[in-house]
C-alpha cells in the first residue's frame, strides 16, 4: 500500500492541504493522511507550544504509516514543507513534494503589493470581503510573538536536513507570494542535492496553492510526479 502524509503551514491546519489529500483520495487506492500540529487548528493555541512539538507531531504520523505502508509519500505546505524535509531525511520516505516551503519567509515587494490592496479596499468600505484580510486577520492576533519565534526555529534546525534528500522531489511555489518568496523554491532547488528534483513555478499564484482556483492543475501534476518511475533513487539517512 501507498501512504500519503500531508502536513500543514505555521498558524494553518489540514484545510491548507485537504483539497490535495481529497483529490487523490478520489482518484488513487493509498492512505492519505492529514494532521493537525499542536496548537493550530480552527482555534489557536500556540502559546507554551515548541517547535520540537510541531516535529514529534508529524514523526509519530509518520512512524504510523511506515508500519502499515510500503511506500510513503510525504507533502508539505509552508513550515509544513521544512518538517517534510527534515523527515524525508531521517526515514524511508520514497518521493516529497514541497508546497510554499518556507525555507526563506516574507516577500516583502509581494507583501507592500497586498497591503496596497487591503489600503483600496479599505477605502471603498469592502474590506470585509478581501480574501487576505479575512484569511490573516485571526492570525495576526492570535499568534504570540513567542510562537513567531518559535516557527524561525523550527526553520534553523529543519535547513541541514535539505542536504542530505537524495529522494525525488518537487518544488512548488506561486509567483505572488507574499509570505514565502519564489527566492526560497530557488533556495531549495539550489541546496538539495537529489538527482530527481523540479522546480515547478505557477505564475499568479499566492501563498494557499492547493486553495487557487486553478488548483487543479497542481493537483494532476502533483499526482504525476509521485506516480512517476525515477531510476535510481535512494534513501540516505541523516541524523538531525
Amino acid at each position: 500500500m501507498i501512504g500519503c502524509l500531508c502536513i500543514h503551514g505555521f498558524t494553518g491546519a489540514p484545510y491548507e492541504v485537504e483539497p490535495l489529500a481529497d483529490y487523490f483520495k478520489k482518484s488513487t487506492d493509498w492512505d492519505v493522511q492529514t494532521i493537525t500540529l499542536p496548537g493550530h487548528g480552527d482555534t489557536l493555541a500556540l502559546k507554551g507550544i515548541s517547535f520540537q512539538e510541531w516535529l514529534a507531531c508529524a514523526e509519530i504520523e509518520l512512524v504510523r504509516m511506515l508500519k502499515r505502508c510500503d511506500e510513503l509519500y510525504i507533502i508539505g505546505f509552508s513550515m509544513g514543507g521544512m518538517i517534510a524535509a527534515y523527515l524525508a531525511a531521517k526515514y524511508p520516505v520514497k518521493k516529497l513534494v514541497l508546497l510554499s516551503a518556507a525555507a526563506l519567509y516574507i516577500n516583502p515587494r509581494q507583501f507592500i503589493a497586498d497591503l496596497a490592496h487591503l489600503w483600496k479596499d479599505s477605502v471603498r468600505g469592502t474590506l470585509a470581503e478581501n480574501i487576505i484580510y479575512s484569511r490573516y486577520k485571526k492570525k495576526f492576533l492570535k499568534t504570540p510573538i513567542s510562537s513567531a519565534f518559535q516557527f524561525q526555529k523550527l526553520v534553523k534546525a529543519t535547513k541541514p536536513a535539505l542536504k542530505s534528500l537524495e529522494l525525488p522531489v518537487l518544488i512548488v511555489q506561486g509567483e505572488c507570494d507574499a509570505i514565502v518568496p519564489v527566492s526560497s523554491a530557488r533556495f531549495l532547488y539550489n541546496t538539495i542535492p537529489s538527482s530527481h528534483k523540479e522546480l515547478y513555478l505557477i505564475p499568479d499564484c499566492k501563498h494557499h496553492v492547493c486553495l487557487e482556483e486553478n488548483a487543479g492543475q497542481l493537483f494532476k501534476h502533483v499526482e504525476s510526479f509521485l506516480n512517476k518511475e525515477f531510476q535510481n533513487a535512494q534513501f540516505q539517512q541523516a541524523n538531525y
